[in-house]
């Protein structure tokens, strides 16, 4: 049998939150639970803005007393900031983890993760593996195959999993687009967080109509952001892909009603030249709706 794959993941930050406050504090801006993260040691979560669009998504890992947060490492300083604007005068430290400290993906089965601060199964999918942080010298000492971003972004998209940034910017889509509700990256049942209102409706009325799922075409794929179409008409946007097995593999943020007529219709969906095949993710408790016309 094969070992296991890791990669460090050199894009990912650690930002540590520390002090008296941070648990409330935590709790009343972020869409997760910290009683569920105090319990299980990991979550996933995002911050909203008022209007309830994602403005930064990360993992939270609960390290002792304190709590980090793993974010792409191009946000993580404004994450940090708009944090600092939350505190006003709570007891919270926050502060960016040195670069001694890395973040490593571990999947298709396991491993030793000698001088790890803590390993974790990954809180949004148990398919996604493990998730480590520990000091970058990891790399030469773990009892696995050692793979890239790009084999790990290739396992991600392969199993319908979209990240912020890579699949979609900042403050332009809902938890819901993103699957967070699907991928325990959303409580429903705690209480108030930045945005709750807008969540809180779209989850009690059902009123999801995009969503993240994979695609598959025989020829590669366009860059982020091309649109999705079907019958000249667009049903969605493209996010990351990846080569795999002569193809290509990737998520797009679909219209799942649109997507639905177009497959009654026989209408294929395209993506600059190349022709898509959409599918629902294993994981996913959403059916395809019934198909209609509607805008």
């Amino acid at each position: 049998m094969p070992s296991p794959s890791f990669a460090h993941l050199t894009d990912r930050a650690l930002i540590r939150l520390s002090g008296p406050d941070t648990h409330h504090f935590l709790q009343n801006l972020v869409t997760a639970d910290l009683k569920t993260i105090d319990r299980t040691g990991a979550g996933s979560a995002a911050l909203l803005t008022p209007q309830g669009k994602i403005l930064f998504d990360f993992l939270i890992y609960k390290a002792g007393d304190a709590y980090l947060l793993d974010a792409p490492a191009t946000a993580a300083q404004d994450l940090i900031k708009r944090l600092a604007l939350y505190r006003l005068r709570a007891k919270v430290d926050l502060e960016p983890l040195a670069g001694e400290t890395g973040v490593f993906a571990i999947w298709d089965g396991t491993a030793e993760t000698p001088g790890a601060m803590l390993t974790v199964a990954d809180p949004r999918l148990p398919a996604l593996g493990l998730r480590s942080v520990g000091p970058v010298s990891m790399s030469t000492e773990l009892a696995a195959r050692q793979a890239d971003i790009a084999a790990y972004d290739a396992h991600r998209i392969s199993l319908g999993v979209p990240e912020g940034l890579k699949d979609y910017d900042y403050s332009d889509i809902f938890p819901h687009d993103a699957d967070l509700d699907q991928l325990n990256g959303v409580s429903f049942s705690k209480g108030c967080f930045v945005g709750q209102e807008v969540v809180s409706r779209v989850q009690h009325r059902s009123t999801a109509r995009k969503r993240f799922i994979p695609v598959e075409s025989s020829s590669a794929l366009a860059e982020k952001g091309t649109s999705v179409t079907a019958a000249g008409k667009s049903v969605g946007t493209l996010g990351s892909s990846a080569p795999v097995d002569g193809g290509t593999i990737g998520l797009a943020l679909l219209r799942l009603d649109k997507v639905a007529q177009a497959k009654e219709n026989g209408s294929p969906l395209q993506c600059g030249d190349a022709e898509l095949q959409a599918r629902l993710p294993d994981w996913a408790e959403f059916n395809w709706p019934e198909p209609t016309t509607a805008d």
